[in-house]
């Protein structure tokens, strides 16, 4: 919507000038924090009087930020020195913050540099960096840019934004695609299509599948943890797709 672009758009002229003088002055952390509570507030659109807080405890120990929306929050926040490496391991003391409250994403930033995650309950939590902010970089006239801030923003986490880019982002992952490709129809529409080329020559799905899984793709796409999910997901919505065109012929019999 052109008030939020155009809230956005101040915002990065706003905020360009406020992050390069603290990162010229190296401030410290809690004046990063400040700086990133008027970011949240300014460019993200939260009220950081009664949806940004800095008071969540968890297991004991707080987190530096947390937003939250009608009393339930939605998203923690690991800040860290403006001149400060985001490092892995600091990934790792968010993440675990999340799973600890049942929270899907966390953002790690320094005010420059903004990472989003999605949070993975799974043996053991995992996380998947979904998109990657350098406010530095941002034009404020670029489109894109702005469609790439309004994922975190208020307006965009009512209207789901950021969760369904992420389900974007893992429709075209190269596991999915993978999965795709190696799925029963498509090996048949494969099949399908060589014959034409050779209709005298017998070829089988199982012989494909082998070509694809050997020869055709790389072999992380079509192995471990990911590929395996990606093959549970594509299952799933086939057989889903399945039942719904068969409640659809019960419904609207052949004449």
């Amino acid at each position: 919507p052109s008030r939020i672009a155009d809230r956005l758009s101040a915002g990065i002229k706003r905020f360009q000038p406020v992050l390069t003088s603290a990162q010229s002055r190296d401030v410290n952390e809690s004046d990063t924090v400040i700086i990133i509570t008027d970011m949240l507030s300014d460019v993200f659109g939260y009220d950081k009087y009664a949806e940004v807080t800095s008071e969540t405890a968890i297991r004991g120990t707080f987190c530096d930020l947390a937003v939250k929306l009608s009393g339930a929050l939605i998203f923690l926040v690991e800040a860290k020195a403006i001149g400060q490496e985001l490092k892995d391991g600091y990934l790792k003391q968010a993440i675990d913050y999340a799973a600890n409250q049942g929270i899907d994403w966390v953002v790690l930033t320094n005010g420059i540099l903004w990472r989003i995650y999605k949070v993975t309950f799974a043996k053991p939590i995992d996380q998947e960096l979904i998109a990657e902010i350098d406010f530095l970089a941002l034009d404020p006239k670029d489109e894109a840019h702005l469609e790439l801030l309004f994922l975190l923003t208020k307006e965009g986490w009512i209207k789901t934004a950021l969760a369904d880019y992420f389900d974007k982002k893992q429709a075209l992952s190269r596991f999915c695609i993978a999965a795709i490709l190696l799925s029963e129809p498509l090996l048949k529409a494969v099949r399908k299509q060589l014959k034409l080329l050779s209709p005298d020559v017998k070829i089988d799905v199982e012989q494909i599948r082998n070509v694809l899984e050997h020869e055709v793709l790389k072999r992380d796409v079509v192995e471990g943890d990911k590929a395996e999910g990606a093959c549970k997901r594509i299952a799933k919505a086939v057989a889903k797709a399945g039942r719904a065109n068969a409640k659809d012929e019960e419904r609207d019999p052949p004449a």
